[in-house]
């Protein structure tokens, strides 16, 4: 009986030793509570993980990140500055939900209302932006929709700055990952996204004090960004970003039924991103990737060297030691001067064999202009007297 009895009790302890996790999640344990969701890889843009990604819901405050790309965008082409003064209209002021609480009139920092939008979520500073940067708040929309076209966002449609509740204002995870990697090409984002605290109206005897609606950036190590969101419509959601060991990657949940179960399911899906790849640079930074060249342009040659190091994601469960990348340029049809430097002059192809595994833009690193006459003059006689 004794023996039996003992028996018992090792297949017990041997049974729950099977089902004792492993620390290590599968794709199929990912985002279970959310509506959607997606993982993907920032420097690529290559899908990690997916669920009901390209389905339409409403954003709510994630609609923020592309008034947020706008804005930097503006700053990057000189239409407006950092220490620009942005003056608070009376429909900016009366925003409700979260806000920094900006009075009719007030004018506050394009930095400070950068900040305003990014850690606090407030409505009223997007508004305010939005104003600044479009005239009104309908123009600006146009834009935002304008540049979710051109970023190939096909699920999704705007009808303000801040997603405040309004009809046919809808996005997906996908499409909100594709804007979220396009707000992190401008790395000063991460200044705003990526911090827990700091203040508004400092000069001030009470500083406004900022908390950053998105914990993770303070719980979760390497996160530093993005976008929090919510609504009784759209419930919580999340858009949200980690970088370790070179690897920068965007996770995206909607629909999730609390912030605490949200906020969970993102760090579960940063681990297994981080657990299951890791990064390949396969083109370094400054690599010389082609040349073309012009008999009527000054000069006569364009060589476009590589901006930054690209880089292949590798399964760290396959065996990727077979792998043969090469680079090329495919150069822009028909390509001619005058060219403006900053122009796209065609796109990095990397290639494993015959597959294309990626493709971005290549943009020009000076000014090409037409051959004058005395520009031809100038190279023939330099032709005459070379050595």
């Amino acid at each position: 009986m004794f023996k039996k009895y003992m028996l018992w009790i090792a297949c017990v302890f041997i049974s729950t030793l099977s089902v004792v996790p492993t620390g290590f999640a599968t794709s199929d344990d990912l985002a279970q509570n959310a509506r959607s969701a997606v993982l993907i890889d920032a420097a690529s843009g290559r899908v990690l993980f997916e669920k009901n990604a390209h389905q339409s819901m409403p954003p709510a405050s994630i609609t923020k990140v592309m008034t947020m790309l706008l804005l930097m965008e503006a700053i990057e082409n000189k239409k407006i500055t950092w220490t620009d003064k942005i003056r608070t209209s009376e429909r900016a002021a009366s925003m409700g939900g979260s806000q920094i609480f900006l009075q009719p009139g007030e004018e506050m920092s394009v930095r400070d209302m950068l900040k305003g939008i990014a850690m606090a979520s407030g409505n009223d500073a997007s508004v305010a932006v939005a104003e600044r940067l479009a005239g009104t708040e309908a123009r600006f929309v146009e834009k935002m929709n304008a540049r979710a076209k051109q970023l190939g966002m096909k699920d999704s449609k705007f009808q303000n700055s801040n997603g405040l509740p309004v009809a046919d204002h809808f996005s997906s995870a996908y499409d909100i990952a594709l804007m979220s990697r396009a707000l992190l090409q401008y790395p000063e984002i991460t200044k705003f996204t990526g911090a827990y605290e700091d203040h508004l109206r400092k000069d001030q005897p009470k500083p406004f004090w900022l908390v950053n609606t998105n914990k993770l950036v303070r719980f979760y190590q390497g996160a530093d960004g993005l976008k929090t969101g919510f609504t009784n419509e759209a419930k919580y959601c999340l858009t949200a970003t980690a970088k370790k060991s070179g690897m920068r990657v965007i996770a995206v949940v909607m629909g999730e039924p609390d912030s605490k179960i949200r906020n969970a399911e993102v760090m579960q899906l940063f681990d297994y991103a981080f657990a299951n790849y890791e990064p390949k640079i396969v083109v370094e930074k400054g690599k010389e990737l082609g040349t073309i060249h012009w008999p009527n342009a000054e000069p006569n040659q364009l060589t476009v060297n590589a901006p930054k190091a690209y880089s292949i994601l590798h399964d760290k469960n396959q065996d990727n030691t077979k792998l043969n990348y090469t680079s090329s340029i495919e150069w822009t049809p028909n390509l001619q001067p005058p060219i403006q430097m900053h122009q796209q002059v065609g796109m990095i192809v990397v290639k494993n064999g015959t597959q294309v595994v990626l493709k971005e833009p290549l943009y020009a690193s000076q000014s090409i202009r037409v051959a004058t006459w005395q520009d031809q003059w100038r190279r023939i006689i330099h032709s005459l007297i070379a050595p």
